[in-house]
């Protein structure tokens, strides 16, 4: 049993506010293939720690 707890998966809007940027400006990121997301049906989630290491990287620039 890990000690970890499974982190939940986040909506564009959750990740929007998160970074503080609009949804277009996620949508711009994915289009660009830059930005870790993932089709799950029809919406895009994200993994919160996934996108703050994207962010610390320096990737997320327009």
């Amino acid at each position: 049993m890990s000690d970890q707890t499974q982190e939940k998966w986040s909506s564009i809007d959750e990740i929007a506010e998160h970074l503080g940027v609009s949804k277009d400006t996620i949508r711009i990121w994915i289009k660009k293939k830059e930005m870790p997301a993932y089709k799950i049906g029809k919406q895009w989630k994200f993994k919160v720690s996934e996108v703050d290491q994207w962010v610390k990287r320096g990737d997320a620039e327009i």
